[in-house]
C-alpha cells in the first residue's frame, strides 16, 4: 500500500512539475510574442514617419517649382501685353491721326 501511495504522489509530482514547466513555456512564449509585436510596431511607424517626411519634403519642392514657373509665366504675360499696349496705342495714334488729317482736309 505504501509502494502505491507513494508512486502515485510520485506520479502527481511529476506532472505537477511538468504542467508547471509547460505553463512557464506559454508564460514566455507570450511574452516574447509580446515584445516582437512592440517591435514590429516601432518598425512599421518608423517607416510611416520616414515616408511622411519624404512626402513633405516632395511637396514642399513641387510647390516651389511650381511658384517659379507661375512668376516666370506672370512676368512673361505682363512683358506680352506690356508690349501688345503699346502697339495697340500707337496704331490707334496713327488710326487717329489719319482720321484727323482727312477731316481738316490735310494730304497724307
Amino acid at each position: 500500500m505504501r509502494t502505491v501511495r507513494f508512486g502515485i504522489f510520485t506520479l502527481a509530482l511529476a506532472t505537477s512539475l511538468s504542467l508547471s514547466a509547460l505553463a512557464q513555456d506559454a508564460s514566455q512564449d507570450l511574452k516574447k510574442a509580446g515584445h516582437e509585436t512592440k517591435s514590429a510596431t516601432k518598425d512599421t511607424a518608423h517607416g510611416v514617419s520616414k515616408g511622411s517626411k519624404k512626402a513633405y519634403h516632395k511637396t514642399a519642392e513641387g510647390t516651389e517649382k511650381a511658384y517659379d514657373k507661375t512668376a516666370e509665366g506672370t512676368e512673361k504675360g505682363y512683358d506680352k501685353t506690356k508690349s501688345g499696349t503699346k502697339k495697340a496705342y500707337h496704331k490707334t495714334k496713327n488710326g487717329t491721326e489719319k482720321a484727323a488729317d482727312k477731316v481738316t482736309g490735310k494730304p497724307e
